[in-house]
């Protein structure tokens, strides 16, 4: 039986849209005391993990360009949870590091994402299975 490609439950887009949307909704009772957006969340993330880094490496780290990069950054400057620095060696290239607000986020947010994995409840190892077969299809989607 040939799939019609114009019927909204035939589309592989839809479900990982819908899936995305809900998903992400869940840490918004968590974020919004924080006064921070999942967006922000996530470079938070990267961050904690990384210290120091340039524009560049963490739009590719989390697949977001400086359009959307630049205004968000600048919205963590202006409140106080990083820094953005131009490098000594290439004036164009902004180093971004965190604050020390910005490190004291990271207890804040640290039960954040036990919370949102208690309340999705999907047995482990299928959780492991999904996390693959997401991650296959960022690179294979990511490639093109």
């Amino acid at each position: 039986m040939k799939k019609d490609s114009l019927k909204l439950e035939d589309q592989l887009c839809f479900p990982l849209y819908v899936a995305s949307r809900k998903v992400i909704s869940l840490y918004h009772p968590y974020l919004k005391p924080l006064n921070i957006t999942y967006t922000q969340y996530i470079v938070f993330m990267a961050l904690w993990n990384n210290e120091r880094m340039t524009v560049s490496e963490l739009g590719k780290m989390l697949f977001l360009d400086n359009g959307t990069l630049t205004p968000l950054l600048k919205k963590m400057e202006a409140q106080g949870y990083i820094t953005r620095t131009r490098s000594d060696k290439d004036e164009r290239v902004v180093m971004i590091s965190l604050t020390e607000a910005g490190w004291q986020m990271k207890e804040k947010c640290r039960d954040i994402q036990t919370s949102v994995e208690d309340s999705v409840d999907i047995d482990p190892d299928n959780s492991q299975d999904l996390y693959a077969l997401l991650y296959s299809l960022i690179k294979k989607v990511s490639d093109k």
